[in-house]
Order: C-alpha cells, then structure tokens, then sequence
C-alpha cells in the first residue's frame, strides 16, 4: 500500500510578508529588519539634527523631507504587519505595535500642533527589536530578576518612602519657622518642603539656603540623612536580587524569533509547535490542510 503523505501546504502572500516582517530565521527576514535598524537610526540622527539652533532654511528643508520619507516608510510598514496578523486588533495593542504607532503620529500631528515632531525620539523605542533579531532575548530575563525584586520590594519601599515624606515635611515647616522670618527663600511652608526633598536626595541645586546659623545646622544634619535615603533603598532592592538571582537558572534559556500571527507575542521555544500564550499553530505550514 502507498505511504501517505501530508498534504503540503502552500504559503499565501501574507504568510510569506509575515516571515519577513516578523521573523528574523530566514535571510530575507533578517535582511528587512537590519534595513529597518538602520532607518530607525537614521530617523532619529535627523530628528536630533534639526533641534540644532541655527541651522539654514535649505538644511531645514532637507531634514523636513527625510522626515517625511522615514514616515511615510514606517506607515507603509506599520500597514503591513496589521495585514499580515491574522488578528491585527490583537498586535495593533501589543508593546511593539503601540510603540510602532507612537512613532509616526508626531510627524503627522505636527501638522496641527507645532513642535510635537520632537517626540519622533520615540522611535528608539523601536530598536528593542535588536534583542529578538540578534537572539538576545534570553539575557531579557537578567531584566526581568530586577522587575521582580523591585516588585518583592514595594511594601517595604512604601514604608521607606513613607517616613521620608514624613522626614521633609517636618524639617520643611521648622526651616519655615527658622528660616522665614529673615530669609525671603523660604517664604511657605510647601517652598521649604521643596527645599528640604532637594536637601534629603543630595541634589542640592542651591536656589534656596538657609542664612542663619540655626538653618545651616539643621541643613547639614539633613545632608548627612540624605546619604542614608540612598543607601536603604539600594540596599532593600540588592538584597532581593541577590535572592531572585540565586534561584534562577543559570543557563541562558533559547527562544526563537518566531512571532505568534495570531496574538503577535514572541518568546517561544526553539522547538514550539503552537503558541505558548493563546494556543494556535506557529507556522502555517503545521496547520492541518483542508481538502
């Protein structure tokens, strides 16, 4: 009896633009998103070099133009990847495609409000993508050991911030009563307040000293606290990430750069068949054919 065989399939043209936009395994894939790196940083050199003060009209004009080119790119290539998702609501509010949305709207919003193309920096953004191209994405989780120790150490950061809120409002109403009298700086007790949140984070930006002999004491004993609010913070968060740190696996897990079509995440195994977040078939050519 003849084997049988599974019936090949045929990728269409959205499949085929999405292993291009979306995937960096194939030459062609890899080959876009290097030319799209390189875009992105020339867009953002021009938006930095038109912010130049005294620059001529012609050179203006020119930085205009490229302005418009890199938009005009970016929107045709935003276009692109809602046509080749299979759920484009789904990647059109994903990170990457905010981020890809928030890139060209200042250019056209410049249109109506003056100045708003300097949020063009925005696109930088966009170069996160150099993680999933290169396969770095394994050293995201060193990142994500740091989110999570921040998060282990909200309640007692809370706790710190807290008593330091409560540490500046009170030094801020005595500099007010120390300092008020003869000293136009500290003219309320919300201004003192402000003085003594510059003081305690060893800012010390100068626009307001105290004058009296009594102010500069308490000013300094401030200073000397202000050593200790960095050192307990740092010390609460290292100490969680020595934690996390130490139960993570310390070899570097490998992802592919496979993008889900159908919720537009990443971060799958080397090996998946389906989507690890939503279930479906990662590659079109796995999906049963209908006959």
């Amino acid at each position: 009896m003849p084997k049988s065989t599974k019936p090949v399939h045929i990728k269409n043209w959205r499949e085929k633009l999405h292993e291009i936009i979306f995937e960096a395994d194939t030459f062609e894939g890899k080959a876009f998103d290097v030319v799209l790196l390189f875009a992105i940083f020339l867009s953002i050199i021009a938006v930095c070099w038109e912010s130049l003060p005294n620059l001529d009209g012609r050179t203006k004009s020119y930085l205009y133009a490229i302005e418009w080119v890199f938009t005009i790119f970016f929107t045709i290539e935003y276009i692109i990847r809602l046509i080749t998702v299979k759920k484009p609501w789904k990647y059109a509010t994903s990170f990457y495609g905010v981020i890809d949305l928030l890139s060209i709207i200042p250019t056209f919003l410049s249109l109506v409000i003056v100045g708003t193309n300097s949020l063009l920096i925005l696109r930088a953004l966009r170069l996160l993508r150099l993680f999933r191209i290169f396969k770095m994405v394994p050293y995201l989780d060193q990142g994500n050991i740091i989110i999570k120790s921040v998060r282990a150490s909200m309640p007692k950061l809370i706790v710190f911030v807290s008593f330091i809120m409560i540490i500046v409002c009170i030094s801020g109403a005595v500099m007010y009563l120390v300092e008020g009298s003869t000293n136009e700086d500290f003219d309320s007790i919300p201004r003192s307040i402000y003085w003594a949140i510059v003081t305690v984070t060893t800012v010390g930006f100068g626009d307001i000293t105290p004058q009296t002999a009594l102010g500069q004491f308490l000013s300094a004993i401030l200073m000397i606290i202000g050593y200790a609010v960095i050192a307990v913070p740092t010390g609460i968060v290292s100490a969680e990430i020595v934690k996390g740190g130490s139960t993570h696996d310390d070899e570097p897990h490998e992802y592919s750069t496979q993008t889900c079509r159908y919720c537009s995440l990443e971060g799958h195994d080397t090996d998946a068949v389906h989507c690890k977040f939503c279930g479906e078939f990662l590659h079109a050519e796995d999906e049963p054919v209908t006959t």
